[in-house]
């Protein structure tokens, strides 16, 4: 569906350069609805926004957690997602028995929010939180790495064409210590998504969990972590995307 927002006044073209999305005339919302956990979920997005869309490591994730529950257990863990979008790939966690951190960028949020309560309000043990986070800035204040500590760090399809994967990388860091384990799933599209790709494997202990095609998931471990964390890497066998 379509929804008009009248603008009070005309904005000159400098101001609209400097805007961020804020889609001031017109956007666009869909609807779609998915089958994980074995329940529907409502989602919706809006195609104004990169944030705000579908993307389909996120589909990927979702069913990669769906259907290796044995291999990854959520169940009662606490979970930090980057770039929640939609909120998908936080609503399965949540369903899963987790409790689940959804992050984004501040304009993300409200639909995120409404995403995430309209699919777990009373269906799950953990209610889920959303908070702001923007890639590399001021982690160490904002989210100190005494306080915040989670069991799985989840991210789908944080890696495409923005000039933030250095940020990216220090967010992953900043997060992943000793005892958390990194989940990522990302489609490879561009050369810098090979490039990131190897600084990710420099920067963790690494296992691919998952490649079908241009699709990868990774596990990852901090390199800080003693052997315990390392021999888990080699744990997982015979993941899959689908049942």
């Amino acid at each position: 569906m379509c929804l008009l927002v009248s603008a009070e006044q005309e904005c000159s073209d400098q101001t609209v350069v400097r805007q961020k999305w804020v889609p001031n005339i017109i956007f666009s919302v869909n609807k779609d609805i998915y089958h994980y956990v074995g329940q529907d979920i409502v989602i919706y997005e809006s195609i104004d926004s990169f944030g705000a869309m579908m993307w389909p490591a996120a589909l990927a994730l979702c069913s990669f957690l769906d259907n290796n529950r044995d291999t990854v257990n959520l169940r009662g863990k606490g979970v930090l997602e980057l770039g929640s979008g939609t909120g998908l790939v936080a609503i399965v966690a949540s369903l899963l028995g987790a409790s689940v951190t959804a992050t984004d960028l501040p304009e993300i949020l409200g639909n995120l929010r409404a995403n995430l309560m309209r699919n777990t309000r009373g269906l799950c043990r953990h209610t889920p939180q959303v908070a702001p986070l923007s890639w590399g800035y001021d982690l160490e204040s904002t989210y100190p790495s005494s306080v915040y500590r989670y069991d799985y760090v989840l991210a789908a399809d944080v890696v495409y064409h923005h000039d933030f994967l250095d940020e990216l990388l220090v967010t992953m860091k900043h997060f992943c210590k000793p005892g958390t384990t990194l989940i990522w799933a990302n489609k490879v599209r561009l050369e810098s998504d090979l490039v990131f790709t190897e600084n990710f494997k420099k920067a963790f202990h690494t296992s691919l969990l998952v490649e079908e095609g241009e699709m990868k998931i990774f596990m990852a471990m901090s390199r800080e972590g003693d052997e315990g964390d390392r021999n888990r890497l080699s744990r997982p066998t015979g993941c899959r995307l689908k049942a």
